[in-house]
Parts: structure tokens; C-alpha cells; sequence
């Protein structure tokens, strides 16, 4: 079931995005993207305030608090909320990350920054994109409902580089290929004596219409999803977390964490399988576009 589950999530994402490329309808028609979701302590000081289709983490710490992904402009209210609920001040937000500058995940960063004064950090690859507003996107940066306002990027963020607050850090790890700047954030935390480390996916996904073969726009795209799988495989994961509740199963998983049976988040295996199984879609997708290149050579 929790196969389906993540499947179908991923399917309709893709449908959502297929939809939005032909024009019949607007990027932010998918419903659970602003659907509220309770918030609630992942382990450690590690929180999830997001909706039901986009995830958003809170970092807490005794300097101040670190929030990943910004999402859409109309979801603002809905993660100050969320942060709130849990008993946290959404103005403590000092760190604005972001997993990729598509904008679900970073159209309200201007909203926050100004709402918070928090610094934004960005991966370097993707500051063009977020700066020009999803103009420099090499995919959606001509589409007028795929664009968000410009912002500001405080600090530009490299492959391995660290955000340290108090005495949380986090590791950025460029992942590249669905957007140039792709980044998966890797954390340590302590939940009841144990350490554990957290990996919170970027994205995996070749999106409908990303050409891997002759991309002008993109000419390295399938070189750096092939750097993003050898990244992704050689991360340790005891937690596994990413940019959407799907990928990890979120809404199954949720309701697990009363349960007293283990924390349901920790979960190595389903993070090696969702990289293999997004890994061979990869794949396919590729083989795909190189046998419609190169046609005789298919026969």
C-alpha cells in the first residue's frame, strides 16, 4: 500500500506539471499542495510544517530557527500557522532555506523574508533563477504562470558548504539535474539518546518535457543527474525526508508516530528504494530520448 500510495502521489505530481506545460491549467492546480497538514516533531528538534503535497522543515534551536522551503506565496499564512501551533514564534525564522528554486517550494520567500528578516541561502547553480524570479529556469522561465517574485539571496551556497545555527548544522549537497542548483540537505539529530542522520530529498524527477538529450538550455542535465544518483546513494539515511510528503510516504507514516512501535520516519531501506526506483525511471526516460535521436541505431 505504501507503494501505491507514493506512486500515485508522484503520478499526479507529474500530471499536475504535464497539465501546466500544455497551458490547461495553472501551476499551483494541484490541491493538496495548499491543503493543511497538522504539524508535528519529526525526532529531535525537527519539525514538519508544510501541507499535505509540500513539505516544509523547522529547525529549532536556542539562536533561532531554520525553516526549508518557502513554497507558494498563498501557503505563507499556512506555515506561520503551523509554526505557531507548535508553540514557536514564526518571526525566530533567522535561515531560509530552500531544497530548488522551482517555485512550490520558493515562490513565498520574499513573503517570509520580509515577514521574518531571515537570511536566504541558495545553492549558487539556482541564485540566477531565484533572483530573476523563475526567469532564468531553464525549463519554465518563459511561462508567465511559472514565475514569482524576485528575491534577494543573502548568502550563495556551495556543494558541501554548512549552515550552522547554534549548535545545528546542516550540509549542503548539490544534486543537480532538476533544477541546476538541486540541493539535499543532510542533518544530525538526537532523539532519545541516539543519534540519527537525516537526509531531506531535493528532487529526483525528470519532469514532463525536461529534454536529457541536446538540452541548449541545459546542455550537462543528464551528466548531473548522474552526479545527483552517485550523491544520493553515498548519503548515510536513517530519516528519510524530501521535498514532497510523497516521497517518503508521509501521510502513512504519520499517523504511526502514536503508535509506540518506532518512530516510522526512520526508514534507510524506503530511502534506498525510492532512489532506485527513481534512478531506473531516470533511465528510462533517457534510453528513451536516446532512441528518438538516434532511431536506426534503436532498430
Amino acid at each position: 500500500m505504501s507503494d501505491m500510495r507514493q506512486g500515485l502521489t508522484i503520478v499526479c505530481e507529474s500530471f499536475i506539471l504535464a497539465l501546466c506545460m500544455s497551458g490547461n491549467a495553472s501551476p499551483q492546480a494541484s490541491p493538496d499542495w495548499t491543503e493543511a497538514f497538522p504539524a508535528f516533531r519529526i525526532a529531535g528538534n525537527l519539525y514538519y510544517v508544510g501541507s499535505k503535497g509540500l513539505a516544509n522543515y523547522l529547525i529549532t534551536t536556542p539562536q533561532g530557527n531554520i525553516l526549508i522551503n518557502s513554497d507558494l506565496e498563498a501557503n505563507v499564512p499556512m506555515i506561520q500557522a503551523s509554526i505557531e501551533k507548535l508553540g514557536f514564534k514564526f518571526s525566530d525564522t533567522k535561515i531560509l532555506l530552500i531544497s530548488h528554486a522551482h517555485w512550490d517550494h520558493d515562490a513565498g520567500s520574499a513573503k517570509i523574508k520580509q515577514m521574518t528578516g531571515a537570511r536566504y541561502m541558495v545553492m549558487d547553480a539556482d541564485v540566477p533563477v531565484v533572483e530573476s524570479g523563475g526567469k532564468a529556469d531553464f525549463q519554465y522561465g518563459q511561462r508567465a504562470e511559472f514565475l514569482y517574485p524576485a528575491t534577494k539571496v543573502d548568502r550563495v551556497l556551495h556543494d558541501g558548504d554548512e549552515v550552522q545555527l547554534g549548535d545545528t548544522v546542516l550540509v549542503a549537497h548539490l544534486t543537480p539535474g532538476h533544477t541546476k542548483g538541486c540541493t539535499s540537505w543532510t542533518m544530525k539529530l538526537t532523539e532519545a539518546g541516539k543519534t540519527y542522520d537525516v537526509v531531506i530529498v531535493g528532487s529526483p524527477n525528470v519532469n514532463p518535457g525536461y529534454r536529457l538529450v541536446h538540452n541548449q538550455e541545459y546542455p550537462r542535465i543528464a551528466e548531473d543527474y548522474e552526479r545527483m544518483w552517485r550523491v544520493l546513494k553515498s548519503l548515510r539515511c536513517d530519516i528519510f525526508l524530501g521535498a514532497h510528503g510523497g516521497y517518503f510516504g508521509m501521510e502513512e507514516k504519520y499517523p504511526l508516530l502514536k503508535s509506540g512501535g518506532g518512530n516510522p520516519f526512520v526508514d534507510p531501506e524506503g530511502y534506498k528504494k525510492f532512489i532506485a526506483d527513481k534512478e531506473q525511471e531516470f533511465r528510462a526516460e533517457l534510453a528513451k530520448q536516446q532512441a528518438e535521436d538516434h532511431p536506426a541505431q534503436a532498430k
